[in-house]
């Protein structure tokens, strides 16, 4: 007979360092409690939601000042074993309570009970054949009851509101056959789904050569239960249906499958390819869902009906049981990193959780991060290549137009000659295109031109963007909006000049150029409303719109086959923020954008614009030549000792006013420097310490400043960043939080 435990360890959930520890309560008689399921228990005077940990069947503590678990909160383990020790593991890298990363494991509204099962009533027959036929002869004098029975007679559940729709109050000769023992009213859950309909089945397509060789690497992995990989495969070369068939394998085993993907405007494309192969045993996870339609995706994946798992980054937290294969597509991409507490980036997270739930890891992309690629090359991941597009067609042709040339000719403008030549053919040939510039808005900045004072926003050191659709500044950091000014509020000239350019102020030139131009733009202020990427997007693969004008959202996985036109109106935006990824992302995102061109059976072309067509990252984008970019940038990484060859650190200080940051940011450098001085083979691994102000020195209101160091790679600054993160978590007037690698600089 198997012990049934006396106390429960549980972790109440309160996101506070003063209660980051296991509390243990007594478990009444005939409760049954598991690791990971979420209880209501007392705490000091009030009742508070805590998740249990483990058991045991002592206690230290004196019966008297015990108290009990009052009630589990589901009947099953609301985060699944596996899940609760990631948990332990990240409130320890990411150094925050514990309490904090657990509640990354569950749908935010299940805390506090914001969000249930939502139900409906509805009827069905319990009579058949001939018991039916006498009960419906029966209903002589009831024309609504026979009429009901003949609803119902297709032996269906028909919901109450259905009925009410074509019987006029039906629920008196409900009751009435339901005594009659004819039919029953049953309470039955209503799942919100976020499909609108139900998918087609797909049919295999046949694989290329390409295709069939990285899956005669994966499948064996998939079979032994362990294996990271690299794929890099160009844009076109059919990854995605890599992942559907590595998907397919891992459901034969009896296994899930965690698909990640960037961008929630890659979500809709992504379901609907893997909804027409698996059904309904894919679900989406991502944050443009309701809070119904999230936690109802969540129970199914919980329960078993839906075992793979599409969505951004939090989907990698999906309490998928029996977990076989976690894919990162667009591995490269930044928003993978989390920025919140708890900060994390997924690609770590689902390493992690490969290796502890015993999955294969496959990470993707044509353009892969530096750092994917330098961990490949030394042999962490096992690197699978595929470099022809699937249909044969080649990359496309692509031509680098020196906008200073343009200037000098007397073109103004934002469109290049050769840009507009191409649009020309391109419209008139019936295919479509694609504008791309990396900014939203219509200008950058606002600027005086008599006394040059840029309009900023009073909450963040930052320029307000202009965006003329409205006629207001927008704070892109905080969301402050403020309406654009008659005159300078330095100086009273009446002289202000939006400079710069977004995808707004392309939309307002392009419909200059061609007003009769059906068009969609695709960026954040487009797609604040739900659906509202989906509908986009649809528009322009119907052929509703002929041309995209959008931000990074259109260089990501998206698949048009009638794109045969892609052009980069300013391609330098990228290479001129003060970062040492600045190469790596401009080359990153215009190899991507110009990878949308030529798909299908039609050649594509590229116009990159730019002010710099010499420079490195420009020249490998134009070429497609990811292998000379990697060389290159690598190399200039290596000699500027930047990661992967050294580790940025960053003691990030937030107060409420300039002073008390600096104040902090100096008390912490003095107090690094003295940890430092005690420790000269720690201090060998230091190249630099510096007390600094933030590149952005204030955001929504809170001041900013930081200690930032960088660190040679070795196992000794290991150490130096456990005793960095100590000190981190000390008593600071503000707020102080330790970066590695920080995905900004900002």
């Amino acid at each position: 007979m198997t012990k049934v435990p006396r106390y429960a360890q549980v972790i109440v959930d309160i996101a506070h360092a003063d209660v980051d520890r296991v509390f243990t309560y007594a478990i009444p008689d005939g409760m049954a409690l598991q690791v990971g399921m979420r209880v209501a228990v007392p705490f000091g005077r009030q009742e508070k939601e805590g998740y249990v940990l483990g058991f045991s069947d002592d206690c230290e503590l004196p019966p008297d000042r015990i108290r009990q678990v009052k009630e589990p909160l589901e009947d099953y383990p609301a985060i699944l074993p596996g899940l609760v020790e990631l948990a332990r593991g990240m409130s320890v890298s990411a150094h925050c309570p514990l309490a904090e990363t657990l509640r990354l494991m569950i749908p935010a509204q299940m805390r506090g009970g914001r969000i249930g099962i939502k139900t409906e009533k509805a009827a069905r027959l319990l009579l058949s054949g001939e018991a039916l036929k006498a009960a419906r002869a029966a209903q002589t004098r009831s024309p609504k009851r026979r009429l009901l029975i003949d609803l119902m007679s297709d032996g269906e559940v028909h919901p109450l509101s259905e009925l009410q729709l074509l019987v006029r109050a039906p629920l008196e000769p409900l009751r009435a056959l339901e005594k009659e023992g004819v039919c029953e009213v049953i309470e039955r859950e209503v799942l919100r789904s976020p499909y609108p309909d139900r998918p087609v089945m797909d049919p295999d397509p046949e694989l290329t050569e390409d295709q069939q060789e990285t899956l005669d690497e994966l499948l064996p992995a998939l079979r032994a239960r362990r294996g990271a990989f690299l794929l890099h495969g160009v844009t076109g070369s059919g990854k995605t249906e890599v992942y559907i068939r590595a998907v397919r394998e891992t459901l034969r085993l009896g296994r899930g499958a965690i698909v990640l993907v960037p961008e929630i405007v890659l979500t809709p494309q992504m379901v609907q390819w893997f909804r027409g192969r698996f059904r309904d045993e894919a679900a989406v996870l991502h944050s443009r869902l309701s809070a119904g339609e999230r936690f109802d995706e969540w129970r199914r994946i919980r329960h078993g009906a839906a075992r793979v798992v599409i969505g951004a980054r939090s989907a990698v937290f999906a309490p998928v049981k029996d977990l076989g294969l976690i894919i990162v597509d667009e591995e490269h991409e930044s928003s993978y990193v989390s920025d919140r507490v708890p900060a994390y980036d997924a690609r770590e997270v689902a390493e992690r959780r490969a290796e502890r739930e015993g999955a294969c890891l496959l990470l993707a992309s044509a353009t892969p991060s530096i750092l994917s690629f330098a961990k490949a090359k030394r042999g962490d991941y096992t690197l699978l290549e595929m470099p022809l597009r699937v249909n044969g067609m080649p990359m496309p042709e692509v031509t680098v137009v020196d906008m200073r040339e343009e200037l000098r000719l007397g073109n103004k403008g934002m469109f290049s000659g050769e840009l507009l030549t191409r649009l020309e053919q391109c419209l008139k040939a019936g295919q479509q295109a694609m504008l791309f510039i990396n900014r939203r808005g219509y200008a950058q900045s606002v600027v005086c031109r008599k006394c040059g004072h840029a309009m900023g926003c009073p909450s963040c050191d930052v320029s307000l963007t202009y965006h003329a659709a409205d006629n207001l500044l927008h704070c892109h950091y905080c969301g402050q909006r403020s309406p654009m000014p008659p005159a300078c509020p330095e100086c009273g000239s009446a002289y202000l000049k939006p400079v710069g350019a977004g995808t707004q102020r392309v939309e307002e030139e392009f419909k200059k150029l061609y007003p009769d131009v059906p068009f969609v733009r695709l960026d954040n202020d487009t797609t604040t409303m739900k659906n509202a990427h989906e509908e986009l997007i649809n528009r322009f693969r119907s052929g509703q719109a002929r041309v995209m004008i959008g931000t990074q959202m259109i260089a990501k996985g998206l698949d048009f086959p009638r794109v045969t036109l892609v052009g980069a109106v300013l391609a330098d935006s990228s290479l001129n923020l003060p970062d040492y990824r600045s190469a790596e992302r401009s080359f990153q995102l215009l190899t991507q954008v110009a990878g949308r061109a030529g798909r299908a059976d039609q050649p594509g072309h590229v116009v990159i614009q730019t002010y710099k067509p010499d420079h490195y990252a420009i020249v490998a984008a134009a070429g497609q030549d990811y292998r000379r970019f990697f060389t290159t940038e690598f190399e200039r990484r290596r000699r500027d000792l930047y990661p992967p060859f050294t580790m940025l650190v960053r003691l990030l200080c937030q107060a409420k006013d300039e002073e008390t940051a600096r104040q902090v940011s100096g008390k912490l450098l003095g107090k690094v420097e003295k940890l430092l001085a005690l420790q000269p083979a720690l201090r060998k691994r230091v190249l630099f310490c510096r007390e600094d102000e933030a590149p952005i020195k204030k955001i929504m209101g809170r001041s900013r400043a930081q200690v930032f160091l960088k660190l040679l790679v070795h196992p000794d600054s290991d150490q130096l960043i456990a005793q960095l993160q100590e000190m981190s978590k000390e008593e600071w007037p503000g707020e102080v939080t330790l970066e590695i690698n920080p995905a900004s600089l900002a």
